[in-house]
């Protein structure tokens, strides 16, 4: 059962929203990520990265050679598994995992990243506008603000909750962008 609803988005493509590229440069910049765990062809991120057919959720998250937070930017048609699966990649094989999510406090999913996430870092200032997978345009009408998820290689005993303006994520990413 879907966690989150009221997308108008045509169902084929509806799990295969791209994270913005600048807020994208921006964590990467600070977390340093290895591997895509909730990626397809079309909207990985990074070099490495599971798609839709590898099953992350069926996938250890830690590969030889690769060092760094993982990123996910899960399907938000069902949110629950990819927590569940970050929470124990943390716990029994210390993996950092850096996740996007919709900011929503209400739902299942996030009472159980409570449990062991080290922060949640609310993205104040505006909605994030995602890119569509088929034509790779970003797309306005978010419907929900967002939110990272973030377990931290060495756990904290309670999670901390930090917030971050959309734009200075924004503007950080489209420097970094310019730079490289």
């Amino acid at each position: 059962m879907s966690d989150y609803t009221g997308s108008n988005t045509p169902i084929d493509i509806r799990n295969l929203w791209q994270t913005p590229p600048e807020i994208f440069a921006a964590l990467h910049a600070e977390f340093g990520f290895c591997l895509d765990v909730a990626a397809s062809e079309t909207n990985h991120l990074l070099p490495h990265f599971f798609t839709e057919s590898d099953n992350g959720l069926t996938q250890s998250w830690a590969i030889p050679g690769l060092d760094g937070y993982c990123w996910c930017n899960p399907p938000y048609s069902d949110i629950s598994p990819w927590v569940k699966k970050a929470a124990d990649q943390n716990k029994y094989s210390c993996i950092g995992t850096v996740m996007l999510v919709p900011a929503d406090m209400s739902v299942g999913w996030f009472r159980d990243a409570m449990e062991s996430v080290s922060e949640i870092r609310i993205i104040t200032g505006g909605r994030l506008s995602f890119v569509r997978a088929d034509t790779k345009q970003p797309v306005n009408g978010n419907n929900k603000g967002s939110m990272l998820l973030i377990w931290r290689p060495v756990a904290s005993v309670a999670p901390v909750t930090t917030y971050v303006e959309r734009e200075s994520l924004m503007s950080h990413g489209r420097k970094l962008i310019t730079h490289a």
